[in-house]
């Protein structure tokens, strides 16, 4: 049996809260290991902090700002030497584009590292999958996600959310949310198939749990219209009817809909709100309007109309909730459709995944503060065809 089958037989077999304590010992028996760490991304992608026991005592690791950081964000292992002719391999932890972390490994020789890198990469992608299936049932790596505590109405929202990025042959996207850990209303979704891929933007209304209970109920009903088989105009009018249901119009929620054919790129669209689209394509960025419908639960009732667009291979679309387009700076002036088609264009050249974090680091300096009044949430889609 070679290295890699071990590995992975011992991370699969192991107990949930013994993931590293699996991937430590396959790697000192196997490969020689001299240390073995995981780090997690934190839930503002700011920092990567090991995973370790209650109370922590590892220093984290800035994302942009360190070798760590370099493997994360480009996705790719990265090897540096270490004292006494030793090299640490950082290796991506990921799930089908969804970035959770770092495996970091310390080993006695340097010369044979180039050949270990693909299994070693394997190894790290397996743990990854069992990290997300762990997640079920043990909060150990949950919790070396946080660097400061959440809000009670921030953990109701990361838990209802699909992931923070993905990728598949025909898209990739990446999507975040500030502040971190005190988020309440805005929210994404999105659900795919081997034929489509549905995406929603929510631009939440109210604060704190209030906001937060609003936005579950709404994401439910819609996913419970979505796995019913249902068209994204039924969805609209099902979910519509379940928050006028329960709060009888004192509160709504504004979303974009898209359901996207990935053979041919033509999409479907239910605009219920103020969440707003710009593309880029062929270096040019501009905003796409729909017509715009009544927000979900204002009013009893309310039907839905579909309309539609097409998206070309290449096209970035870059969706933002009004905590972004709305923002004011110290002097009240909003930063705009301008200075986000501005932010799009700087940001070209950057992978889908790492979009939404810049964009909101463009904001921040924009606002002139480091905490926001209201949510702000940016969705990044790079479209590449069929």
């Amino acid at each position: 049996m070679n290295r890699y089958v071990t590995a992975e037989r011992a991370l699969r077999a192991a107990a949930p809260h013994e993931l590293l304590g699996a991937v430590r010992r396959v790697l000192v028996e196997q490969y020689g290991a001299e240390s073995v760490e995981l780090l997690m991304a934190d839930y503002g992608l700011t920092v990567l902090q090991p995973v370790s026991e209650l109370p922590y005592t590892v220093e984290p690791v800035s994302v942009h700002n360190s070798v760590v950081g370099r493997a994360f964000g480009a996705q790719e292992p990265v090897v540096e030497s270490a004292s006494h002719g030793r090299v640490r391999v950082h290796l991506p932890v990921s799930v089908r584009g969804d970035r959770l972390g770092v495996l970091s490994v310390t080993l006695p020789e340097k010369g044979s590292v180039q050949d270990l890198l693909g299994e070693l990469s394997d190894i790290a992608e397996v743990l990854g999958h069992e990290v997300v299936v762990a997640e079920r049932d043990t909060d150990i790596y949950l919790q070396a996600r946080r660097k400061d505590r959440l809000t009670l109405a921030a953990e109701m929202q990361w838990q209802l959310l699909p992931g923070r990025s993905c990728s598949r042959p025909e898209y990739e996207l990446g999507a975040q949310l500030e502040p971190a850990y005190a988020i309440f209303g805005d929210n994404f979704d999105w659900s795919a198939t081997a034929d489509h891929l549905m995406l929603y933007v929510t631009n939440g209304m109210g604060e704190g749990i209030e906001a937060s209970l609003l936005t579950n109920l709404a994401i439910n009903a819609l996913r419970n219209a979505r796995r019913a088989g249902l068209a994204l105009d039924d969805q609209a009018a099902l979910a519509d009817q379940a928050v006028y249901s329960h709060y009888q119009g004192r509160c709504y929620l504004s979303v974009l809909m898209l359901d996207f054919d990935l053979a041919t790129g033509r999409a479907k669209v239910v605009d219920a709100g103020s969440p707003q689209m710009l593309r880029l394509r062929g270096g040019t960025v501009e905003r796409v309007t729909f017509e715009a419908q009544l927000p979900l639960g204002m009013f009893e009732e309310t039907d839905y109309a579909v309309q539609e667009f097409r998206v070309e291979p290449g096209d970035r679309l870059v969706f933002v909730s009004d905590g972004v387009h709305a923002v004011a700076d110290r002097k009240g002036e909003a930063y705009g459709e301008i200075a986000l088609a501005r932010a799009i264009q700087a940001t070209r050249l950057l992978p889908a995944a790492e979009v939404p974090r810049a964009v909101l680091r463009e904001l921040t300096g924009h606002r002139g503060r480091s905490l926001p009044d209201d949510d702000a949430l940016v969705v990044c889609l790079d479209w590449h065809g069929s």
